[in-house]
């Protein structure tokens, strides 16, 4: 069997996978945590207008150590810098712009997703986080959504799944699903998978995620540069 945990990507791998896809001057938001990374890896001559739930355009790069504008903060309370013509608006406006639609791609992390598109991303069960916060307006009013996720859990259970078991944030809003060793579409409900690490089967793949991958093209080879 293969150990999937030897050759499996990095969060940051990930990241750069996901963001070969961002079209140049789309409009993009990025969840809390490890999806912020993506605006790290931009392919050369593109560029996202990068935009956060508390009120930025257009934000840059994060600023070098200790250079940092504490003033100057995406919405996972990390310090950004500012492009020309970045803007600044009311919170409020801000989800004005998520919900009326204006959103290209929103690119979120994920515990589950299921083969029809819904996804938990923002509790564990009791005990968890107290409320889903913004990411219910994301994933229902950006024209795309896109998880990054690890494959399986910290346990090895399976992350893609036929029906979600934890709180959902959406129903049937994923469109595609980047994880630590392939990349799928959700298409008619089912995942269907686009590229695979060379070194994993089709079966030891299909060994570890808990519903039943289609395959409708060819499947090629994932391959991401050393991070």
């Amino acid at each position: 069997m293969t150990d999937i945990s030897a050759i499996k990507l990095s969060n940051a791998q990930i990241a750069w996978r996901a963001a070969q896809d961002i079209a140049d001057g789309a409009y993009v938001n990025l969840g809390i945590g490890f999806p912020e990374m993506v605006a790290k890896y931009q392919p050369p001559g593109r560029q996202a207008i990068f935009h956060t739930e508390n009120g930025v355009l257009d934000f840059g790069e994060a600023p070098a150590n200790g250079q940092e504008d504490w003033d100057l903060i995406n919405a996972g309370k990390k310090a950004v810098t500012l492009r020309p013509g970045a803007s600044f608006f009311h919170h409020a406006d801000s989800f004005a712009m998520v919900r009326g639609g204006h959103l290209d791609v929103a690119i979120l992390g994920a515990y589950q997703v299921a083969q029809n598109g819904d996804l938990a991303n923002w509790s564990t069960g009791k005990g968890g986080v107290p409320a889903v916060g913004g990411a219910m307006d994301l994933v229902h009013g950006a024209k795309r959504v896109a998880v990054l996720t690890d494959h399986v859990t910290k346990t090895g259970a399976p992350k893609l799944l036929a029906h979600c078991t934890l709180p959902l944030t959406g129903v049937g809003c994923v469109t595609r699903v980047y994880t630590s060793l392939a990349v799928l579409d959700i298409v008619d409900g089912c995942f269907v998978l686009r590229e695979k690490l060379s070194q994993l089967s089709l079966d030891a793949l299909q060994s570890v995620t808990g519903a039943e991958l289609k395959i409708d093209a060819p499947v090629t080879d994932l391959s991401v540069p050393e991070l």
